[in-house]
């Protein structure tokens, strides 16, 4: 299984970003997914999830109204569109698959990505 992520870069705050995540080698049309982040010298944390059998999404409240989470069960693939974007969103976000349900612990989700770099400049 491989996961591979990309949209990723420098923006200035008040822009927006598309994060992408296409999975290959097995399907998780049947699975939850979801966003996670690590800012520098802080802990990873959840920002958004989506179920796979109601699409119903799960929000970090302070992303809650600016992010959103979707999904493409054709593609295999999961993506979040974040609009004003704050510095304080800056962090290497990771896209996270095979949890039963969403969740926001990290350890119910089988497969991870390598992970892209958001930088936003104030």
């Amino acid at each position: 299984v491989q996961l591979v992520e990309s949209g990723g870069g420098l923006v200035q705050a008040g822009g927006s970003l598309r994060l992408s995540c296409a999975a290959s080698g097995r399907s998780f049309s049947r699975y939850a997914m979801g966003w996670f982040r690590q800012a520098p010298g802080k802990e990873n944390e959840f920002v958004a999830g989506i179920n796979w059998s109601d699409a119903s999404t799960n929000y970090l409240a302070s992303v809650k109204g600016r992010f959103t989470i979707s999904r493409d069960n054709a593609k295999n693939a999961v993506y979040l569109q974040m609009n004003s974007l704050k510095p304080e969103d800056t962090a290497v976000y990771y896209c996270a698959v095979g949890a039963v349900v969403v969740s926001t612990t990290m350890e119910d989700y089988d497969y991870w990505g390598q992970g892209t770099q958001v930088t936003v400049s104030s």
